[in-house]
């Protein structure tokens, strides 16, 4: 009787140790796959490839924070915008920035209202969840100035007056790096504040096939009519708060620091990276994570954010700018000279 007492004692106790012993992911990652699922089916019905910077642009949705598209005019950078917005069911607002664009045509401007015998402040297209500028590089910097404090701190200030933004806010911004005549250098001050600088390559012959085969059978309908909505703008703000809680081990925390030390200490770039970099990579190595069904992040999280985080907030030497390396390069040296931690 001893022995039997004593032998469905010790089955108790393995089975509380199997219990414990029952690993189960910390965050539920389920909804926001599903959704993330929905959004690239929905836009693999009018693009074609360009698969790498559709998970770029769906990082920083989770990330939340701003895209520069860059590429040569007809790889569909705002058509591929226009797709994105309309999957998610936020308010959306395009502005094309021309030469001649001041910046009370984005922010807003004071309207005397006679009824009231008072100013009014007239909200300007910046008052929105999802804004696509197209041509940044199109306006001065006045009127580029005007971005600054809207894409960091998510709020205008007008006349002495403090106005909030709706949250999420997100800008995407196109640029085009082969026509200069016409355009302005975007200062580095807000080139800093995009989260991502995603370059935008020509598709391949299959995919340029694939393209000319789906606008024969499109003809002259609406490329966005058959978009749906996946996501309300209250989930868009649930994932981001989820992407917070991912996991980074001190560690590769410090793998991020060490990175963009090398930045400032090459010889090869006159300006190195700020902390707004290191942050960046943080959070859009945790959104890579979750692209991935990840509730932790690895050091090819780390990689595969570094680039479109950094590319854009370096400066080459005139030098090796001369002699055709570009930061991109450098870049990518720098992540393989510095020692993935174990």
């Amino acid at each position: 009787m001893e022995n039997n007492f004593e032998s469905h004692e010790n089955l108790n106790v393995n089975e509380n140790l199997n219990d414990n012993l029952n690993f189960q992911t910390r965050l539920n990652l389920a909804p926001l796959q599903e959704s993330i699922t929905n959004i690239k089916e929905e836009i693999a019905k009018v693009i074609v490839g360009q698969s790498k910077m559709v998970d770029q642009l769906l990082v920083a949705i989770l990330s939340n924070g701003h895209v520069l598209l860059e590429g040569v005019p007809g790889v569909a950078k705002t058509i591929t915008a226009k797709l994105l917005s309309r999957t998610l069911s936020l308010d959306f607002s395009r502005i094309q920035f021309t030469p001649d664009l001041m910046p009370s045509d984005i922010i807003g401007t004071s309207v005397f209202d006679l009824s009231k015998s008072s100013f009014e402040f007239k909200k300007g297209p910046i008052f929105s969840n999802f804004v696509l500028i197209d041509e940044i590089n199109r306006a001065p910097a006045k009127t580029q100035a005007a971005l600054f404090e809207v894409m960091e701190e998510r709020q205008i200030t007008a006349d002495g007056h403090t106005y909030k933004l709706d949250l999420p806010f997100l800008v995407i911004a196109t640029q085009n790096p082969i026509e200069q005549e016409g355009t302005y250098r975007l200062p580095e001050a807000q080139l800093d504040r995009f989260l991502f600088k995603i370059n935008i390559d020509y598709p391949n012959l299959s995919e340029e096939i694939q393209i000319l085969q789906k606008e024969n059978v499109l003809q002259n309908n609406d490329k966005l009519a058959p978009i749906a909505q996946v996501i309300a703008k209250s989930n868009i703000l649930t994932f981001q708060t989820l992407i917070k809680q991912i996991l980074i081990e001190p560690h590769l925390v410090e793998y991020i620091a060490k990175i963009v030390l090398n930045t400032r200490e090459n010889p090869f770039l006159y300006l190195g990276a700020s902390p707004r970099a290191s942050i960046a990579i943080l959070n859009a190595s945790k959104g890579f994570a979750a692209l991935k069904n990840r509730d932790f992040v690895t050091p090819e999280d780390i990689k595969e954010a570094a680039i479109p985080v950094l590319q854009h907030r370096v400066v080459v030497t005139p030098e090796r700018e001369m002699e055709g390396i570009t930061s991109t390069e450098i870049i990518k040296q720098i992540i393989d000279s510095v020692e993935i931690p174990r």
